[in-house]
């Protein structure tokens, strides 16, 4: 948990700042149940914050931006919860599609994709296709997403390529497991924010944030916004980061 100071200024280096921030958006159940509305409504207003958060994030010149949308323990939700948060996904993917090519935004979705319904794996292939040469920014969108799920994918797609004489395991490092998780190319995040006061990474990223920074905070996801990302990047500019060094 990070306080700061009563009346104290947040002042944000645009030099160091991270260039991929992870975030696990927790607390749409709890948002909902504080004001006695159904949780698909608490999902609602998360996805709110979602754009609210993408867009800061974009003018402060954040590179990427990772969000746990939706895990693959998340099935194991009621049937109903899981069909809206559905719902509003296609719905997200339909309306941001326009935004994220006009505000230059490539979006990417890490995940086993194949649990998706397919016209949800249509869109997402469509905007993934179209938005690919957007260089202002990107938003990956973790969707059926475990770590341990994407590390067992990986260890299978190198076990293929030893099986088939591609590969040695001699030759297997650390920058070869990187090349065959879902984030391949993408820089580890640096950053990771979590809401709603759990201090867990909940299986998220489990190989990537092996050095990145953890800002837990009790805002519920629906009411993070802007002054709340810049009190996270505060924090990150204010640690030292050494690395296992001195």
């Amino acid at each position: 948990m990070f306080f700061q100071k009563k009346g104290e200024a947040l002042t944000i280096d645009p030099l160091r700042l991270p260039k991929h921030i992870a975030i696990i958006m927790d607390g749409n159940g709890r948002w909902a149940a504080k004001r006695a509305v159904p949780r698909k409504a608490g999902h609602k207003a998360g996805a709110e914050a979602l754009e609210r958060v993408i867009t800061e994030a974009k003018k402060l010149g954040i590179e990427h931006v990772t969000v746990y949308a939706f895990s693959t323990e998340n099935w194991k939700r009621s049937d109903e919860e899981v069909a809206a948060i559905m719902d509003l996904l296609r719905q997200y993917l339909k309306n941001s599609f326009q935004r994220f090519l006009k505000d230059n935004v490539r979006m990417q979705v890490i995940g086993d994709t194949t649990r998706l319904d397919k016209d949800i794996q249509d869109q997402i292939q469509e905007i993934e296709e179209k938005s690919k040469t957007k260089n202002g920014m990107t938003v990956h969108i973790a969707l059926n997403y475990g770590g341990r799920d994407e590390l067992c994918r990986c260890v299978q797609k190198i076990a293929r390529k030893v099986a088939n004489e591609q590969l040695t395991p001699n030759e297997i490092t650390e920058e070869t497991i990187g090349s065959f998780l879902d984030t391949a190319g993408v820089p580890d995040p640096e950053l990771v924010i979590r809401t709603s006061g759990e201090k867990r990474i909940s299986n998220f990223l489990l190989w990537q944030v092996a050095y990145a920074e953890f800002y837990f905070t009790d805002v519920l996801w629906p009411d993070f916004g802007k002054k709340d990302l810049e009190k996270a990047i505060y924090y990150f500019q204010n640690r030292e980061r050494r690395f296992g060094g001195r």
